[in-house]
């Protein structure tokens, strides 16, 4: 059991912490108050950035101190969006906010992942009618199994992980959110994610 603080209430944040607290982990969902959120990050072994990405990297440069020394698993993605609220363009192009992230919290485990789906899909991926994949990127390796123990306790198998190596690879997976408004007007607002077929 590990002790995690989710930042981040709405769909994301709250669906993982529900699945987490589900798998047997002590989780904590803080306020939007800047005194909370340090406060159960402070106390936290592990942090999951849920925030919406456009905020994502000031509000973490905020608790730089908390931070310190912890694992921080960012599954947003920084983005322009459009009028109906679908991204329309990269906030961080040349680089990625999992980047941006590492480089201000440089005491911190910062590892990308899960941001390459649907909401839905993060915490049920065996629901989908073919395996999907899901990424990590990060400078730690131990970090990343840390993380990865977390996405088996969400229902991700071993062989649907793939390691990308630093955290520069969040630039791709990013990427992808570009996909998202395409594949919903093609498909409607149905659970999706990137897989990679071997």
């Amino acid at each position: 059991m590990s002790k995690i603080t989710v930042l981040g209430n709405g769909r994301v944040g709250g669906g993982l912490a529900a699945a987490l607290t589900r798998a047997g982990h002590d989780v904590t969902v803080p306020g939007r108050s800047p005194e909370s959120s340090a406060e159960a990050v402070r106390t936290a072994q592990i942090v999951v950035n849920a925030t919406p990405g456009a905020g994502s990297l000031e509000r973490l440069a905020a608790l730089r101190e908390e931070l310190r020394d912890k694992i921080l698993a960012d599954v947003s993605n920084a983005t322009v969006d459009g009028p109906d609220g679908l991204p329309t363009a990269l906030l961080h192009p040349g680089s990625s906010l999992a980047e941006r992230l590492q480089e201000t919290l440089p005491r911190t485990h910062v590892v990308k992942t899960l941001n390459t789906m649907l909401y839905t899909v993060m915490t049920a991926p065996a629901a989908l009618a073919q395996p999907p994949t899901v990424f990590l990127s990060g400078e730690s390796p131990q970090a990343k199994q840390v993380v990865r123990g977390l996405l088996a306790d969400l229902g991700w198998r071993p062989e649907w992980i793939t390691d990308l190596g630093g955290i520069e690879s969040a630039r791709a997976t990013e990427a992808a959110i570009l996909f998202v408004p395409h594949v919903i007007r093609s498909s409607g607002f149905a659970p999706f994610a990137v897989s990679i077929a071997r």
